[in-house]
């Protein structure tokens, strides 16, 4: 009893000192970095960079020999060519302040991140990786235009593209003030941004330029598919990174992107195998291609759904997506690698479903009012990248004719446009090329 009094003065005084013990605790609780998920987010960066040269080589293999460097061509220099505007206004652009439609431009040249956070990771890490993301969706709009797109043309629309559909569209949906993003919008790592958007806008490119000379009499098969299941494989690799480091951290988060990323496109890939069995034989192209479609459909809903709902991601998607191909002539246009059936139509379902089964993990409002929210994200990004990319194609055909002349599309565009080819006269099994008129 006789220690009472310095009890009530000890308590007097924890009371006194504890707005000031508050505010400790609030200046340690602000971010900090964090080395293990630098180290992460480092990897990351480095899977999504490999994902665009897996993408050449997949859509190489898939296109004629004659024009194997063109078709891979026109993914690498996607990487020179954004990698530059990225850092010039892109990520500005992007991820700028700004308002509900398009950020700012304070980061012009990435002014301003030395020494930044974004989360726990530095500001240069989280710009580097979202550069990969911008570089890959533009390289997969090649793969509609293959065989029959001046290579010129290609990069002036793509570097049009980027600045001005790409970005305004991750600013919507990723950027702190974005509409879609204040919306609610659930896009974990670019199902609308990226692979809606490069599918729309790929089917509009191939309705512009025209069909293929002999399209559809006569058959375009793949040139080499060992290259198909290599630039898949190294897609599939890659994707790793581009779903589980869009937790921007070595989390939870990330732990359940992974292992839907994994679950999805192996069900995908079954399931394209099966709906191909039921008419002719299981294909490694089909293969190769129904695992290309479980990673697009998984993509938005990667870290909302639960490892079950990944599964019937996996087989909608590429039930959707295989139908859409056997049925690609109704669209009217040569799409000459499906990048609107693998890529628009699953980004499409992918979005969709994630506003369906968000519950799964408890993420998202309840399921009508996301599901609308997602069909609302889809419909803006499909009229905005269609209609902006059907009006720069038009600029630039202005510029630069968007197809090259009919003699050198029937020769192969590796030597008219490229002065080299990609194999031998004897590996081609045929004579000498002959290099046919125009420039």
């Amino acid at each position: 009893m006789k220690r009472a009094p310095y009890t009530a003065a000890a308590t007097t005084a924890a009371l006194l000192l504890l707005p000031l013990l508050s505010t400790a605790f609030a200046a340690d609780a602000k971010p900090h970095l964090d080395t293990g998920d630098t180290a992460w987010m480092l990897m990351s960066a480095a899977l999504v960079f490999l994902m665009t040269p897996g993408l050449a080589f997949f859509y190489g293999g898939l296109t004629r020999a004659q024009s194997v460097l063109n078709t891979m061509m026109m993914s690498m220099v996607s990487i020179g060519l954004v990698g530059v505007l990225w850092m010039l206004a892109g990520y500005s652009l992007a991820f700028g302040d700004g308002g509900a439609w398009l950020g700012d431009f304070a980061h012009l040249g990435l002014n301003g991140l030395a020494g930044q956070l974004t989360g726990t990771i530095p500001t240069y890490v989280f710009a580097s990786f979202q550069a990969m993301f911008a570089i890959i969706a533009v390289a997969l709009i090649s793969g509609a235009v293959v065989e029959r797109m001046r290579f010129g043309a290609f990069i002036l629309f793509a570097a049009l593209w980027t600045l001005i559909i790409y970005s305004p569209l991750a600013h919507w949906v990723w950027g702190a003030n974005g509409w879609l993003f204040k919306d609610g919008a659930l896009d974990f790592a670019g199902g609308t941004v990226i692979h809606i958007s490069a599918g729309v806008s790929a089917l509009v490119a191939a309705w512009l330029l025209g069909p293929r000379l002999g399209y559809p009499r006569n058959a375009h098969v793949p040139h080499n598919v060992p290259l198909v299941l290599l630039g898949a494989g190294l897609l599939w690799f890659g994707w790793m990174g581009f779903n589980a480091g869009s937790a921007l951290g070595a989390n939870q988060t990330a732990a359940l992107a992974f292992i839907t990323t994994l679950i999805a496109p192996a069900a995908a890939m079954l399931t394209w195998l099966g709906w191909e069995s039921l008419s002719s034989k299981p294909t490694a192209v089909g293969a190769a291609t129904g695992l290309v479609v479980g990673l697009v459909a998984i993509t938005p809903a990667c870290a909302f759904v639960s490892p079950w709902a990944a599964v019937l991601l996996g087989i909608l998607g590429a039930t959707a997506s295989y139908w859409t191909v056997q049925a690609k002539h109704r669209l009217m246009a040569d799409d000459a690698l499906d990048v609107f059936a693998c890529h628009g139509v699953a980004g499409i379902v992918g979005a969709l479903l994630t506003g369906l089964l968000a519950w799964t993990t408890g993420s998202g409002k309840p399921i009508g009012a996301q599901f609308m929210t997602q069909l609302i994200s889809v419909v803006a990004s499909l009229l905005y990248a269609g209609v902006g990319s059907f009006i720069l194609l038009k600029l630039v055909s202005l510029v630069i004719p968007l197809r090259v002349p009919a003699g050198q599309e029937i020769a192969g565009i590796d030597l008219s446009a490229h002065q080299e080819q990609g194999y031998s006269e004897n590996e081609l099994g045929i004579g000498a090329p002959v290099f046919l008129g125009g420039d």
